[in-house]
């Protein structure tokens, strides 16, 4: 297997030529490609390491059809950038860390690995070796009893002459110690804590970050607490402008392990234990660490990612990380939405020609809406809304449910900035709420939608819905206040959720009797599970048999939330799995699981899965659907997208809602 695969390297910096030797010196790398912003740069680096192979640009490596795997070595906000390009070359990826930016951008890079099924791993070479492996080792077999405390840092002091110059100080280029070495000691606390808890890594339930901001905005030097599930407690540090000791300290009820200098697997282990001698904990490394980590590329090829740092891992990193910067406050410019009109990987944001999306038409809108809907109430800021919002947009989404309280205000704001920023308001649906309890008073309302429409960045809302009912006002008030909107050209369609069905068609019939514009649409819960309790006060579902019965004569569309349930026909549903309480609280009931036993059947019996089915219900009602979804990733968005390929028909649908016995063969 030696020299089997074929590298190309993207960069020319100090780590590209550790790296370059280390594919030089691995068992199963050959480095044949340099590629630089600059070909002087890359002759110079191709001269040292041999190479015949040289590109004046980083594109140049990922056209060439020898290169298999690429190492992408530049300036931290272009990671996430050329990973996705050479996911799209079909080149297999080791990332330097961190993978991206920011969490938003780490799931773009990793979705695009999948997408195109390359492997592709970030950069933490200490993850790869056998220290590492000895360390973890101990901790899985008691050698300290059961872990409670983890002290880890990484950091180092540039000197008085440098600071304030380069990369490490500049915030353009992501400098400060969190994110250039802060994401070591973080990655480490979450290893040691998951390996505790017989996992392969954790997730902390907190964060509490500290820091100083230097001069330059970047973070001179930061430290954070973190608290992991069964009362384990990290403490980690990092800097720029401060030296630690470098090492990593982990205590249980038996003992502590002392690990020097653990980025670099130098110094080794040594095991206290109470009442004992401290005994060193001998570990032989055959190569270098990276070494490691490039043999462990082809090692994991097939498998597109290695357990020792998969891509979930990352994403727990990166998420971890943006809480300690948000913390302290630190955001680099490339977070915000108006520093960019394109997407990461930079080409112009325009639907895929490959889209599975359907379209369906609302009485009085000009534009086709599509059927899944994106709801916006899941992003927690422009760089992540950005990243699903612009992967929606792709798949053929177009449009978007917001509300004024979903952040509150916030949301509407992130929207608002994305749309403008994108320039595509004219190409999206903008489904906006408002009159939420205990503002749902025509006179508040009234005075809101102005401030929605500055919010969202645009003259008018496509559909305008009021987002909840309030019994003490006489239907026509709302329905004259919204006209006045209407004819003023801030609303084009008017609609009501978690309205009742008397209610909704009283205010139609008001409308009809006065001259003016009616509901077009209702956005009440309907989902093949049941909601036995409200979600939250004032919700009300359309799944009963009147309300599909009326929905059928009339044919006024349904828009409904929580489409899936809220998750109930994923894993994360089953009589024993009580931690979600909105979940069980909400959906949990015996006619529920077999409806999901008859979707997970079905979904066998169609090849997809059990909330393709779920979708795929809501989809095949007899009446226009418009399934809202709240996707909180972009695997969420993917996962969700079969169901719209899924075809049922009425006896499926009726068997699914426990309707009728089966009347088909189901295997």
């Amino acid at each position: 297997m030696s020299g089997s695969l074929r590298w190309g390297i993207l960069g020319t910096g100090r780590i590209a030529h550790v790296l370059a030797n280390a594919i030089e010196g691995s068992k199963t790398g050959k480095l044949i490609a340099v590629g630089s912003r600059h070909e002087k740069t890359a002759r110079e680096f191709a001269r040292q390491h041999s190479l015949d192979k040289v590109y004046g640009s980083y594109g140049g490596v990922l056209d060439d059809p020898e290169v298999e795997v690429v190492y992408i070595s530049m300036i931290h906000p272009l990671h996430a950038e050329w990973t996705i390009r050479a996911a799209e070359a079909g080149k297999h990826i080791l990332c330097e860390k961190p993978l991206a930016m920011n969490f938003g951008e780490s799931t773009a890079a990793i979705e695009a690995a999948r997408q195109h099924d390359v492997y592709l791993a970030e950069a933490f070479p200490y993850r790869f070796t056998p220290q590492t492996g000895k360390m973890l080792e101990l901790i899985r077999n008691g050698a300290i009893g059961e872990v409670k405390m983890i002290e880890s840092s990484f950091s180092y002091r540039v000197g008085d002459e440098r600071a304030g110059s380069g990369r490490l100080f500049e915030l353009e280029l992501g400098g400060g110690g969190i994110l250039d070495v802060g994401c070591y000691p973080i990655s480490l606390a979450r290893l040691v804590a998951g390996q505790a808890m017989g996992r392969p890594f954790a997730n902390p339930l907190t964060v509490r970050g500290f820091g100083h901001i230097g001069p330059t905005g970047v973070d001179d030097y930061a430290t954070a607490l973190l608290k992991f599930e069964g009362d384990i407690i990290a403490q980690v540090s990092t800097g720029i402008r401060v030296s630690h000791g470098n090492a990593a300290r982990i205590y249980g009820t038996g003992g502590y392990l002392e690990i020097e200098y653990p980025w670099w697997s130098k110094g080794g282990i040594c095991l206290h234990r109470a009442g004992k001698k401290a005994k060193p904990v001998e570990t032989k490394a055959e190569f270098s660490l990276y070494v490691y980590e490039v043999d462990a590329v082809a090692d994991h090829l097939e498998a597109r990612q290695a357990p020792m740092m998969g891509w979930d891992d990352s994403l727990g990193n990166m998420h971890a990380l943006d809480e300690w910067r948000r913390q302290i406050g630190l955001v680099y410019p490339c977070e915000e939405i108006t520093s960019s009109t394109w997407p990461i990987a930079r080409p112009p944001l325009k639907r895929s020609a490959r889209h599975n999306m359907r379209y369906g038409r609302i009485a009085g809108l000009k534009k086709e809406i599509s059927r899944l809907v994106m709801g916006v109430d899941n992003q927690p800021n422009d760089v992540h809304a950005a990243v699903l919002f612009d992967d929606y947009f792709e798949r053929g989404g177009n449009c978007f449910d917001c509300s004024e309280c979903y952040g509150p205000y916030v949301r509407e704001l992130i929207l608002g900035r994305w749309q403008n920023n994108r320039g595509v308001r004219e190409e999206v649906i903008l489904l906006d709420k408002g009159g939420h309890t205990p503002f749902n008073w025509p006179s508040i309302v009234d005075l809101n939608i102005p401030k929605s429409l500055e919010r969202l960045q645009s003259d008018y809302i496509d559909i305008y819905m009021l987002h909840r009912d309030n019994l003490e006002v006489p239907v026509g008030e709302y329905i004259d206040m919204l006209n006045g909107h209407i004819e003023a050209g801030r609303i084009h369609l008017i609609g009501a959720s978690n309205w009742s069905l008397e209610r909704f068609i009283a205010a139609n019939q008001y409308a009809e009797e006065n001259g003016k514009i009616g509901f077009a649409a209702l956005s009440n819960n309907f989902s093949l599970a049941r909601m036995i309790n409200p979600v939250w006060t004032d919700c009300i579902a359309s799944s009963e048999p009147t309300y599909k019965a009326w929905h059928e004569a009339t044919g006024m569309p349904l828009m409904p939330w929580s489409s899936q349930a809220r998750g109930f026909f994923t894993e994360r549903a089953a009589p024993d799995k009580l931690d979600d309480r909105e979940l069980v609280n909400s959906w949990y009931s015996p006619e529920n699981f077999d409806r999901k036993a008859r979707a997970e059947k079905l979904a066998r019996e169609k090849g997809v899965l059990p909330i393709n089915i779920a979708l795929a219900f809501v989809l095949s009602q007899s009446f226009p659907t418009f399934a809202l979804i709240g996707p909180r990733n972009l695997e969420e968005t993917r996962t969700s997208l079969p169901g719209l390929d899924v075809e049922l028909t009425p006896e499926e649908c009726r068997w699914l809602d426990l309707e009728a016995e089966e009347p088909f063969e189901v295997t």
